[in-house]
């Protein structure tokens, strides 16, 4: 397998955008190809575009095409839509990592797209009902809030999490986000302000869930014999992983505060990179609730099973601690475009490991990873590092 690296990047802003789908494709696109100077849409050979549920949200389906012909590119070795619920940015990413190790291809770019907000914020919550077991699930109100909130109160049951632990996620990720021009929120928030937002989903407060977002991101990879005629600072992707335990809820574990599926896509992209936990020092993690950002900490190592509460409060994933956590300001701040969200963790991490993410720049990162996950049995993780 040849090795493969990331040479470009770019993202929307994110937010309730009056921009329409193929707006953000444009706006995500023109970023990422102004980031590379020698590439052009010319010479990229294929495209996987990440996106969820635009049938729904913008009425219109064979996206790869659309956003081949927005963007100029002619792909001449592939052409494909992810749809993976919250990780369909990052299983496009293997699918274009895969693609180039096996020799198919030099050069191609992954897009993440959503346009999530709609006219009637019901119809946005009807639709993301869509990504999880509507007819047994979904219809009776166990949508994404109630069981990651299941999960909070089980972590809290049998390891003494508190809500303030839970809530020094929000008030992290929201300052972080704050430093970055292209996310949802940009004020940060006080731990006074986290715990008394409102209600979503016992414990889970506002100010600890990602918001519906419109947005876009785009990244290039290319083989590492392109991708060092291309940069002088290729990020190559050293590992990756993936595992499901399954879909429905009642399908996973009866003990919800343990991922399991998580644990293994970490070692094998782990063992893939050959790095373990203690070697990362930025990480993108999925924190579409607060609880999610805990008990991955645990899963993927950086601290022990039911030490999570513990790890946020003493400042160990934040600046100056063991592993800078959701810099760009995670789900929670940045905002989440479900099919864009796993490829703006990329992009994030392009720039980390380049020392060209301005005031959000993790002093030295080297080795990095992100996580993606769909509901909770399902975990996608990937391993960057500066060297190949």
């Amino acid at each position: 397998m040849r090795k493969v690296a990331l040479v470009g990047a770019g993202v929307s802003k994110f937010g309730v955008r009056k921009a329409g789908y193929r707006d953000l494709i444009w706006e995500a696109g023109k970023a990422c190809f102004d980031s590379v100077p020698g590439v052009s849409p010319k010479d990229v050979e294929g495209l996987v575009v990440g996106s969820v549920m635009p049938e729904r949200t913008a009425f219109q389906s064979h996206i790869s095409s659309l956003a081949a012909e927005a963007l100029g590119i002619k792909p001449s070795a592939l052409s494909a839509r992810t749809e993976h619920m919250c990780a369909s940015g990052t299983v496009g990413i293997r699918y274009a990592y895969a693609f180039i190790a096996a020799g198919l291809a030099d050069l191609v770019m992954v897009l993440g797209v959503e346009k999530l907000n709609q006219p009637e914020g019901a119809e946005a919550i009807l639709n993301m009902g869509a990504g999880v077991d509507r007819e047994w699930e979904a219809a009776f109100g166990l949508t994404a809030p109630p069981c990651f909130a299941l999960a909070a109160q089980r972590h809290m049951a049998e390891y003494g999490t508190t809500e303030e632990q839970l809530g020094l996620v929000g008030v992290k990720n929201h300052n972080h986000a704050a430093r970055n021009p292209n996310a949802h929120f940009g004020k940060g928030a006080t731990l006074d302000q986290v715990l008394c937002s409102r209600m979503i989903s016992s414990p889970l407060r506002l100010f600890m869930c990602s918001p519906i977002t419109d947005g876009a991101a785009a990244v290039i990879l290319a083989s590492e014999e392109r991708a060092r005629t291309i940069t002088d600072k290729p990020v190559f992707i050293r590992g990756t992983g993936q595992a499901l335990d399954g879909f429905q809820l009642t399908s996973l574990h009866e003990d919800y505060a343990h991922w399991p599926a998580l644990k293994r896509a970490a070692e094998s992209a782990y063992r893939m990179a050959g790095v373990g936990a203690s070697d990362i020092d930025v990480a993108e993690v999925h924190d579409c609730f607060s609880i999610a950002e805990l008990i991955a900490y645990e899963e993927l190592g950086f601290c022990k099973k039911g030490e999570a509460g513990a790890f946020v409060a003493a400042g160990r994933s934040d600046y100056g601690g063991d592993v800078v956590v959701n810099p760009r300001g995670g789900l929670i701040g940045c905002g989440h475009p479900l099919g864009a969200t796993g490829v703006a963790q990329a992009a994030e991490i392009f720039a980390q490991l380049r020392d060209e993410a301005g005031p959000r720049q993790v002093p030295g990162a080297a080795v990095a990873l992100s996580h993606n996950n769909s509901g909770m049995g399902e975990h996608v993780v990937m391993i960057y590092g500066r060297d190949a």
